[in-house]
């Protein structure tokens, strides 16, 4: 395999632990500058160029994209995909989980828990916003911020107010989080690869600081993760769209609550908590998978418009359970079944015998028309119950502002 490294930082612990990996497993790697791409747009096909000149073929490449070249590091990697060259990490993914604001909305539309969070814009809804997550004190969060940086405890409500009229003064947007004061400054981070959890550490904070991130001075542990927790962090990367990824999560009176999804994970702290080969593990999925590049459905579809995929949900009375028992019946009217879910199960190609009932999500392809005749009519939401304020806790001293710069 040859392999290409995305990385702006050559020497890092990161960068070097992969090239060494895929070297001893004899692949030919070589580590590129994501700065140093040219894109071209111009020609009957997708290429690229590296350091000015055309850029030779790779089998795969691993995205180490910086949070200060997000923009220009999801373009190189989007061609990538354009060019059918396996990522681990795809651009969307890398989009998906660079912006807090839209990695908790992905998660909130699934069975992700994630701590209560709201997003405001107006003065006059800050107050009635740090009630609605259960009062203070809150989490308040910059959108873009990394390693911990932009992440601020407010003990109450004035300085919430103040912090976050002080930060919109700036443009900068946040979000305002429940403080899961249970976790006691700790969270459990679970690398995530292909369909299992690698290796799990549990990164605990120094001192007054509420932060645990191993860049905030956090020591690191190797944790053996409950069932839930594995399931939360598989299903939290598959919905970021990472097949690699580090799911940070509190440990919450409520199970675990996903705080952020990274798709470029450090290797450092995990390696030396756990003592294993979490590089090698990366690389030997990555060659494993090589065949099989991102596909886009909506770029494959566009020349067969009458056909398409959806995920239609099973009920009582509706017309899939009326007079379809079976996924094979489905079959008769031009519909394939990709996957049935069955509550937290999910059924990859399922069998034509397989019976259909109430409550199963069956994922589809077939003719729209003949779908959308079958998909039941939406139902009412109800509105979430606000979350009751939290007792009365101890704020750590100095933790109500970071210091640090937003990058």
């Amino acid at each position: 395999m040859k392999l290409g490294i995305l990385s702006r930082a050559p020497r890092s612990y990161s960068t070097q632990r992969l090239k060494s990996a895929a070297i001893e497993r004899g692949h030919k790697v070589k580590i590129l500058d994501t700065l140093r791409f040219g894109i071209d747009l111009a020609s009957d096909e997708p290429k690229l160029q590296y350091r000015g000149k055309q850029l030779a073929d790779y089998d795969a490449v691993i995205p180490r994209i910086g949070a200060s070249v997000t923009f220009f590091g999801m373009a190189v990697v989007r061609q990538f995909e354009q060019m059918d060259v396996f990522t681990p990490t795809t651009s969307n993914g890398i989009a998906n989980s660079r912006d807090k604001l839209r990695s908790i909305q992905l998660l909130s539309r699934h069975d992700v828990g994630i701590p209560g969070t709201t997003f405001v814009r107006d003065r006059a809804d800050v107050l009635p916003a740090i009630d609605q997550v259960g009062g203070a004190p809150v989490v308040i969060k910059l959108l873009e911020g990394t390693q911990g940086i932009g992440v601020i405890l407010a003990p109450d409500n004035k300085v919430a107010e103040a912090v976050i009229e002080t930060l919109q003064s700036t443009k900068q947007n946040v979000l305002i989080q429940r403080f899961i004061a249970e976790s006691r400054g700790t969270d459990i981070r679970a690398f995530v690869v292909g369909d299992q959890v690698i290796a799990a550490m549990r990164r605990t904070s120094q001192g007054d600081e509420f932060r645990s991130n191993v860049h905030r001075g956090g020591s690191v542990e190797q944790v053996e993760l409950d069932p839930e927790y594995t399931r939360v962090a598989l299903k939290a990367a598959q919905i970021m769209g990472l097949r690699v990824a580090g799911v940070d999560m509190l440990e919450s009176d409520d199970g675990p609550l996903v705080m952020e999804v990274n798709s470029s994970p450090g290797f450092e702290g995990i390696e030396s908590a756990t003592d294993l080969d979490v590089a090698g593990a990366v690389v030997d999925y990555v060659a494993n998978q090589v065949g099989f590049p991102e596909l886009d459905i909506r770029q494959r579809l566009s020349v067969s418009a009458s056909y398409g995929v959806a995920e239609l949900e099973l009920h009582e009375g509706s017309d899939l359970l009326k007079n379809r028992f079976t996924v094979g019946s489905l079959r008769e009217d031009d519909i394939t079944v990709l996957t049935l879910t069955k509550g937290t199960t999910v059924v990859p190609n399922p069998k034509d015998a397989r019976l259909l009932e109430d409550g199963d999500r069956v994922l589809c392809f077939g003719h729209l028309e003949t779908m959308r005749n079958l998909v039941p009519e939406r139902k009412r939401r109800r509105a979430r119950p606000k979350i009751q304020p939290l007792p009365e806790e101890p704020v750590p001293e100095g933790s109500v502002f970071s210091s640090e710069p937003t990058t």
